[in-house]
């Protein structure tokens, strides 16, 4: 069961072309490219750069290598036409940063996450989604501290947020902050009283101090609730590892 968070320039290299690319001109075209075929519209996004496409076709190639999972080339990408300064008010340089953050944290380096995450805040510091996604970067460094200053962060500008409460609550629990993150799951639970994450993460609290019924309780009612997702089905793995309820006199 898990215990934590619930989850430099790219030189193109000039490829021959295998003469299947289709010429694009336009970003909308080669987006929708990309949509139809990544692969064909990561060379065809390649040849316009080529050709002088400039930010927009290092973005569409960006998008293609993306879709190809090749997470850490989109995100050197997204990082470089970030930087470039002839970008265009259709490309938001904060959110190609975030962008390139988030290309990082799929390909396994928080670091680098977490320095898009910190130049997409450069450029909007009081952007939420940005505070809460470089909180996620440090939580897979186990930078539980960096995770709940950019939560709490986050919290001020909207405190109803229940999703932000469990996340923080979970930090808090790393960092040996019980008392504040139960205070973070109760306040969660006020705000929705059936929220899957918020009792999958105080369940894992009670089953860290060996209460395994309270626990299974808490898991129980999170995979109950309709809708699927990721919190349910944590819930549902919980229990099966936890194992069969024992009976009354057995």
């Amino acid at each position: 069961m898990r215990r934590g968070f619930p989850l430099a320039m790219l030189v193109l290299v000039s490829l021959p072309a295998s003469g299947s690319a289709e010429r694009v001109g336009s970003y909308s075209q080669c987006v929708a490219l990309v949509q139809r075929n990544p692969s064909l519209g990561e060379e065809s996004a390649r040849v316009w750069l080529n050709e002088g496409g400039g930010a927009a076709a290092m973005h569409c190639s960006a998008l293609a290598l993306t879709a190809l999972q090749r997470y850490g080339e989109a995100a050197r990408e997204l990082d470089v036409v970030a930087r470039n300064r002839a970008i265009t008010n259709n490309l938001d340089r904060g959110d190609l940063f975030d962008q390139a953050g988030n290309a990082w944290m799929l390909a396994g380096s928080a670091g680098n996450a977490v320095r898009s995450f910190s130049n997409a805040l450069s450029q909007n510091a009081n952007d939420i989604g940005y505070l809460v996604d470089r909180a996620r970067a440090y939580a897979m460094m186990k930078d539980w501290s960096g995770a709940n200053n950019d939560l709490s962060a986050a919290l001020v500008k909207d405190q109803n947020r229940a999703d932000l409460l469990v996340l923080r609550a979970s930090a808090r629990w790393a960092l040996g902050r019980k008392a504040d993150a139960a205070t973070d799951i109760v306040r969660a639970l006020q705000l929705y009283p059936d929220y899957p994450a918020a009792l999958v993460e105080r369940g894992m609290m009670k089953f860290s101090v060996d209460d395994k019924e309270g626990a299974r309780a808490d898991w129980k009612k999170a995979a109950s609730q309709p809708g699927g997702g990721a919190a349910v089905e944590e819930a549902r793995r919980n229990l099966a590892a936890l194992g069969p309820e024992s009976k009354p006199g057995r």
